[in-house]
C-alpha cells in the first residue's frame, strides 16, 4: 500500500527506523511545513519525493494512506483534511486535543468509507500479545485489579537538550512539555488495558502542575500538568489504578492482580519485554520465585542500544527501537486489503482518545466522568 508521511520531526525517524520491516507499506513521499526540515529528512532516508504543500500530497492519487506525525496539536487539522480528501489516516497520539474534535473525525472517517486508527500500536506487541494468552488461559483466575506506573523520571533535569534523532532533529521539549506527559505517554497503557479487558464505564482523576518553572531556555507558553493519576472502572468489573508523570522516578511497570496470580511486566516501552507469573506457594502469600513466559515471534531478539554519530555530538539514539512504530500502519494497510476493521480501529482510537483526556484534564472532562464512547473487546 502506498503511504504519505505528513511531519518529519523527531517521531518520524522512529518509523523509519522499522518500515523496512513491513515490505507491504511503499513510502511514496513526504511534507513537513519546515522544508529544511523535510529535506534533511528526505536526504537521510533517502527518499526521493518531497511535497511542497500538504494540498499537493492529498491531490496525488496514488497515495492511499497518510501518517500523520505532526505536533498533536495539529493532529485534528491534518487528519481532517486527509479523510476530507479521500484518504486512510493513521494518526500519531491523541487522535486530537479535543474529544469532539476527535469524535468528528471518526464520524468524518465513517461517512466516506474510510479506516482512522492511531498509535500507540504496542498492542500489536509479543508483550501483550503474550498478556492476552496467558489470561485467555486463565492462568492467574478471574482478574480484578490493575497498577499501571508510566512515570518517567524529572525529565525537565536530564539532558533532553542533547537528544538528537537519527537525521538530526532535537527532542521537541517546548511542545512535549505544553502538550503535557499525559497525553503524550498515557495512552500505552490504556491502550494495552482496553485491548485485554474491554470498554472503561467511568474515569475518576487528578491531574497537577508539580514543578511549574522545567528549567527550558525558551519559555513555556502552557504550564501543563506533570502529573497525573486515575481510576479507571471497567465494564467487565476489573480496577485500574493509572499514573503519569515525569516527575516520579523512572517506572514503566504493570500488574495485573487475578485470584490465582499476577502477571507483570516491567517495561511497556519494549515489544519484546518478558512477561512475568506469580502464584501463591502457600495460602495467603505469594511466592518469589516467578516463571518467565516466553512468546516471542522466531528470530526476534530483543533491541540494543547502540551509540551512533548525531551531527555534533554522540548520544543514545535506540536502533533498532524497542518499539516498531510502523507495526500499527502495517495492520491498517493489512485490514484495508482484508475489508476488515484494523485493530486500532476509530471507535478504539476514539474510546482511548476519551479516558486519556479524562486523566490529563479532569476539570474539563469532569471528574468522575462517565465515559460516553464504548466498543467491544477486540477480538
Amino acid at each position: 500500500m502506498n503511504i504519505a508521511l505528513v511531519g518529519c520531526g523527531f517521531v518520524a525517524d522512529y518509523y523509519l527506523n522499522t518500515l523496512g520491516s513491513h515490505p507491504d507499506l511503499n513510502l511514496v513521499g513526504i511534507h513537513d511545513r519546515d522544508p529544511q526540515r523535510a529535506d534533511a529528512f528526505a536526504r537521510y532516508w533517502n527518499i526521493e519525493r518531497r511535497y511542497d504543500t500538504l494540498e499537493h500530497l492529498l491531490a496525488d492519487p496514488t497515495v492511499d494512506l497518510v501518517v500523520n506525525l505532526t505536533n498533536p496539536r495539529a493532529h485534528f487539522e491534518i487528519s481532517h483534511a486527509a479523510l476530507s480528501a479521500g484518504k486512510h489516516v493513521y494518526s500519531e497520539k491523541p487522535l486530537a486535543m479535543v474529544f469532539e474534535q476527535a469524535q468528528e473525525l471518526v464520524e468524518l472517517a465513517r461517512v466516506r468509507g474510510l479506516t482512522l486508527s492511531c498509535a500507540p500500536c504496542s498492542v500489536l506487541s509479543q508483550t501483550v500479545q503474550t498478556l492476552a494468552k496467558a489470561l485467555g488461559e486463565n492462568l492467574i483466575g478471574p482478574p480484578r485489579l490493575v497498577y499501571a506506573e508510566l512515570d518517567d523520571g524529572m525529565t525537565h533535569k536530564g539532558r533532553y537538550q542533547q537528544w538528537i534523532s537519527a537525521s538530526g532533529k532535537a527532542w521537541p521539549y517546548k511542545d512535549e512539555f505544553e502538550v503535557g506527559c499525559t497525553l503524550e505517554h498515557a495512552a500505552y497503557y490504556v491502550t494495552w488495558l482496553v485491548h485485554l479487558f474491554g470498554s472503561v464505564q467511568r474515569v475518576t482523576s487528578f491531574s497537577s502542575v508539580v514543578i511549574a518553572d522545567k528549567l527550558t531556555a525558551e519559555p513555556l507558553d502552557v504550564i501543563t500538568p506533570d502529573f497525573s493519576v486515575a481510576c479507571l472502572e471497567f465494564s467487565s468489573g476489573l480496577v485500574a489504578r493509572v499514573t503519569c508523570s515525569i516527575v516520579a522516578p523512572c517506572n514503566r511497570g504493570l500488574q495485573i492482580v487475578g485470584e490465582e496470580g499476577v502477571l507483570s511486566v516491567r517495561e511497556c516501552w519494549d515489544y519484546h519485554a518478558p512477561v512475568w507469573l506469580a502464584r501463591p506457594t502457600r495460602l495467603r502469600q505469594w511466592g518469589e520465585k516467578y516463571a518467565f513466559l516466553r512468546h516471542f515471534a522466531p528470530g526476534v531478539a530483543p533491541a540494543r542500544y547502540p551509540l551512533v554519530e548525531g551531527p555534533k555530538l554522540k548520544t543514545r539514539y535506540p536502533l533498532p527501537h524497542p518499539m516498531d512504530f510502523s507495526r500499527g500502519v502495517a495492520d491498517q494497510a493489512r485490514a484495508i486489503v482484508q475489508g476488515r476493521e484494523p485493530l486500532i480501529s476509530a471507535r478504539f482510537a476514539l474510546h482511548v482518545n476519551e479516558v486519556v483526556l479524562s486523566m490529563h484534564d479532569p476539570v474539563a472532562m469532569g471528574s468522575p466522568r462517565a465515559i460516553r464512547s464504548t466498543l467491544l473487546r477486540p477480538s
